[in-house]
């Protein structure tokens, strides 16, 4: 008789782990390159116009925009050539800006609600009405930071 059995079938093998922050890695390479962070499309033709003195926005959480200009060729049917305005994904009408601003302010925390700026990115080409109707809506909607953007001149 011997006095040492073999085991035979009992003990099964690991999975070997070795590989596996190859494969994480991998993945959330994958999914940065392919998400798109973009906001809203845009449904407004806007070509800022260029200045020198500018600055840089701080906190962009903070800023709304605010698209003026005329219609891109695919809306330009439905809604003409003449310049709308577009607030996040769709056209908007100057009644539509307070809500707009509220929506945006209740998504930001109480405290830094005296930071919250709207930033008029308006193509160069539009008339000065619309432009002045717009800044009196944000005025009378209580919204008195704006921002006007613009490209760096050569």
């Amino acid at each position: 008789m011997s006095k040492f059995q073999k085991k035979r079938g009992k003990a099964s093998p690991e999975v070997s782990t070795a590989s596996l922050p190859d494969i994480i890695f991998m993945l959330l390479f994958f999914f940065m390159v392919t998400t798109v962070l973009r906001d809203s499309e845009m449904k407004v033709e806007v070509t800022t116009p260029r200045a020198t003195e500018l600055t840089k926005l701080e906190k962009k959480s903070l800023v709304n925009y605010i698209f003026i200009g005329k219609p891109v060729d695919k809306f330009q049917k439905e809604y003409g050539t003449k310049a709308r305005i577009q607030l996040g994904d769709k056209f908007a009408g100057m009644s539509d800006i307070p809500l707009f601003l509220e929506r945006h302010r209740s998504k930001i925390p109480e405290s830094q609600h005296g930071g919250i700026k709207s930033s008029l990115k308006i193509d160069s080409d539009v008339t000065m009405g619309i432009v002045a109707d717009t800044k009196t809506a944000l005025r009378k909607a209580g919204q008195l930071l704006i921002n006007y953007s613009a490209k760096k001149k050569d």
